[in-house]
């Protein structure tokens, strides 16, 4: 018996084996040589010089413009592509006209490629484009205060309807029993989503949170295609900066930047991970 494990396990390992030699080549190994990079002078004579690489990005003002313009984005758009999703499906589990039809629409963006997503928003929101025209305005909106919200609405019409999809599948999947309980209660729409459908939903909605959080990471390819490498202040994220610091050919302090913004995301989703299992404990003691 002993035997036949040991072989079982022995043929369970070479069968990982490349996939582990894969992660290590391609993740591990650059991961270990990027913490060497942002410790070192230069590649070249590889000098310790601590966190000295550190300091001088904390004091670079391009680093810290494309920290605060990517937070800013994260603040408002994971929010938003939580909650508007949310009401939408909430909206769908009524008995409305057209549902099946609008639950197809709403995932039709997904379908779209980026280029041509990028050719409509430019056609939109040109300066000479259709919302000018329809405005009788002359804006630039791509270089002007209201750029960032350009991009939100850009991000939103991508996402929401995928999240509206997640949500309305954990709504039907709630036991009936309990909807029909809160009804002879008398509990009223508001009070039963709190006491009966939150809980349920609780998993869905960090499962959203946390692809809210990669997507608007991602919105950069969608800026660039817009903008290209230097666009209106409000709109310089900090992939502006590591891409124009890796055309430089400035390792160190590329490598620090990619470093901290890999410990702020490891941070963040550590702690959504922590409130879901302590949520999830909550619900089980309940």
């Amino acid at each position: 018996m002993k035997r036949k494990l040991r072989k079982s396990k022995s043929h369970t390992f070479l069968f990982l084996l490349p996939s582990l030699l894969g992660v290590l080549l391609f993740f591990v190994l650059p991961f270990g040589m990027v913490i060497w990079y942002s410790l070192v002078n230069r590649p070249v004579n590889g000098d310790f010089v601590g966190l000295d690489n550190f300091k001088v990005l904390l004091g670079n003002k391009a680093f810290l413009l494309g920290a605060k313009n990517t937070g800013i984005l994260l603040a408002v758009s994971v929010p938003l592509a939580v909650l508007l999703p949310l009401k939408l499906a909430l909206w769908l589990e009524r008995a409305i006209p057209m549902k099946s039809q609008l639950r197809t629409a709403f995932l039709s963006p997904m379908l779209v490629p980026i280029a041509s997503v990028i050719l409509v928003w430019r056609v939109l929101f040109h300066q000479n484009g259709t919302l000018n025209a329809y405005l009788g305005a002359n804006t630039d909106w791509f270089h002007s205060t209201w750029s960032i919200l350009m991009v939100l609405l850009l991000y939103l019409w991508k996402n929401i309807g995928y999240h509206t999809i997640l949500f309305t599948a954990a709504l039907a999947a709630i036991p009936r029993t309990y909807i029909d309980m809160a009804n002879l209660d008398g509990a009223g729409r508001t009070r039963q989503f709190f006491t009966v459908k939150l809980p349920f939903l609780a998993p869905t909605i960090f499962f959203v949170v946390l692809m809210s959080l990669i997507a608007s990471m991602k919105i950069f390819r969608e800026v660039w295609l817009l903008t290209g490498s230097y666009p209106y202040e409000s709109l310089y994220l900090l992939q502006h900066f590591m891409n124009n610091t890796f055309r430089t050919m400035d390792y160190q302090k590329l490598s620090a930047a990619a470093l901290m913004l890999a410990v702020v995301m490891g941070a963040l989703i550590a702690v959504l991970l922590a409130i879901e299992r302590r949520l999830d404990r909550d619900t089980e003691n309940e």
